[in-house]
């Protein structure tokens, strides 16, 4: 499998299975009467997944820049990085927390932790358990951030969650409360 393909399987399995937990969440049972829409917070729109990090700490996370804008799910858009052996993309969800994401969401593992006071979670997607993927979601401006590391090939980060963990904890003071 070539780094494009790999690149592309990894993007779209993320933002597949991170868009199935807002499908998940929606709608109602026939019958019921749909809730009277609440007004959305506005804390992440400013947030720019792809200027977070500077070139230097992209560089010592494995990855260069500029990112690419990816925007397969509009109320998910995000940004991603390559690297020679891995992809680094950041995403952003106004309509998602931490805790829905647990609920709604398809998990081999979901695993909720404290990123400086936030509340966060190491998340494996279902499906991708050994193969080199993990994502790390923090509570941000009334919405999430999800940080997903991932190898080009399965074996080429050792530990993901542990690297998806260590940026989630360099980005959160940028994130907006």
């Amino acid at each position: 499998m070539n780094r494009r393909t790999r690149r592309s399987i990894a993007i779209a399995a993320c933002a597949g299975l991170l868009s199935l937990s807002g499908c998940a969440l929606g709608g109602t049972r026939e019958g019921q009467e749909s809730p009277a829409p609440q007004p959305k917070a506005t804390g992440l729109k400013d947030f720019d997944t792809c200027t977070v990090l500077s070139q230097e700490e992209l560089a010592a996370a494995g990855v260069g820049g500029p990112g690419e804008r990816v925007e397969h799910l509009s109320f998910e858009p995000g940004c991603s990085f390559e690297g020679d052996v891995r992809l680094l993309a950041l995403y952003k969800n106004q309509d998602q927390t931490v805790t829905s994401y647990a609920t709604g969401g398809s998990w081999d593992s979901y695993d909720q932790i404290d990123i400086n006071g936030r509340d966060a979670a190491r998340a494996v997607s279902s499906g991708s358990t050994d193969q080199g993927i993990c994502n790390v979601l923090v509570n941000a401006g009334g919405g999430v951030v999800i940080v997903s590391v991932s190898g080009i090939l399965r074996d080429d980060v050792p530990d993901p969650c542990g690297e998806a963990e260590k940026i989630a904890r360099q980005v959160e003071p940028r994130l907006p409360r």
